[in-house]
């Protein structure tokens, strides 16, 4: 990696997304899912650059990015997405990322990638390892207004599964939505979601994530790849809003990294939950607090039904993304570092 790695830097609601196209590598596979699988394995030395981007001195332990490969192959006829996305973090690669697709969606209409409407709302198709996804970006005057990523259907695995923490046991909820999250009212490991609590939410995510992660509620049945805890919601109640539920989170996902935005797909599975317990209705619209106090709003529509007749929920999370800058990465031969550190 002597040569240059030209990325760009955006953030959603205060979470990085560090964007690679025209330098990311491309592992082999037909899908994007079977891509991912390559990456982990350092197909086209997709996880070296992965550690390089992420780790120190070039990255931090909550380094979040995306390298662009082809989209999945469709059927003649069919609408094929703009481009695909291998999403990592410091721990390798997850298979979704909400505030990701409405970074990218922004950086697709920012860079003329996908022609953008001035003054109306475009659709950004992106492949991901769960399934297809969208970001529908609306401007005005040129001008961004919001970014909607429309995840995909999501649904309620199980309730109250008693976990037992540092804290004493809590009843844990888990719920999919492009990835398995565990939700834990923070209230009953006593405490709030407050930068105050950072270091103990972190140790009590993590406890609860690996408490779950080889559980049978943690396997998905349609697709191994999904199986597995990826982040834990601690979440405060704020009460009813004029407009519907309203809630603050943490998300402590991979292995103890902490999302400074509301969490994308994370609050897609905080919406399958409330959806299916009646606490939000179909006109409602969630907002959904982070621990820096930047909000998504949340709405739903029904999903196809599953196997076994449960319902799905098809979430779509909005918020706003800006870039942050243009970076151009090395690694030099003579460099002891290598690709790099990370002290949690």
């Amino acid at each position: 990696m002597t040569k240059w790695i030209r990325s760009t830097d955006y953030h959603t609601a205060g979470e990085p997304f560090r964007i690679l196209s025209d330098d990311a590598p491309v592992p082999q596979g037909t899908t994007v899912g079977e891509r991912r699988i390559s990456a982990i394995a350092d197909g086209a030395g997709a996880d070296t650059l992965r550690a390089m981007l992420c780790s120190e001195p070039r990255g931090h332990a909550d380094m979040y990015g995306g390298f662009i490969v082809p989209p999945n192959p469709v059927a003649p006829g069919e609408e094929a997405s703009h481009f695909g996305v291998l999403f990592w973090h410091k721990d390798g690669f997850s298979t979704a990322c909400g505030h990701g697709t409405i970074a990218l969606g922004v950086w697709a209409t920012d860079t003329g990638l996908v022609e953008s409407d001035p003054d109306g709302l475009t659709e950004v198709r992106i492949d991901v390892p769960s399934g297809p996804v969208s970001a529908f970006i609306e401007r005005r005057g040129g001008r961004l207004v919001r970014a909607t990523f429309q995840n995909v259907p999501s649904h309620v695995i199980a309730r109250g599964i008693p976990v037992q923490t540092s804290r004493g046991e809590v009843p844990v909820d888990m719920s999919f939505s492009g990835a398995i999250y565990a939700s834990v009212r923070a209230a009953a490991l006593g405490l709030e979601v407050t930068p105050e609590n950072y270091t103990e939410l972190i140790k009590l995510g993590r406890e609860i994530k690996w408490a779950l992660n080889d559980s049978p509620e943690a396997q998905h049945a349609e697709d191994p790849r999904l199986s597995g805890v990826y982040g834990t919601i601690l979440f405060d109640d704020l009460g009813r809003g004029p407009l519907g539920p309203r809630q603050r989170n943490v998300t402590v996902f991979a292995d103890g990294e902490v999302d400074r935005s509301p969490c994308g797909s994370g609050t897609g599975a905080r919406v399958a939950l409330l959806a299916d317990e009646g606490v939000m209705a179909q006109e409602d619209a969630l907002e959904h607090r982070s621990i820096v106090d930047t909000a998504f709003g949340a709405r739903w529509t029904p999903g196809p039904a599953r196997a076994d007749g449960s319902r799905t929920f098809v979430p779509r999370v909005s918020g706003t993304a800006y870039q942050t800058g243009e970076h151009r990465f090395m690694l030099d031969p003579e460099d002891e570092l290598g690709v790099g550190f990370t002290l949690r």
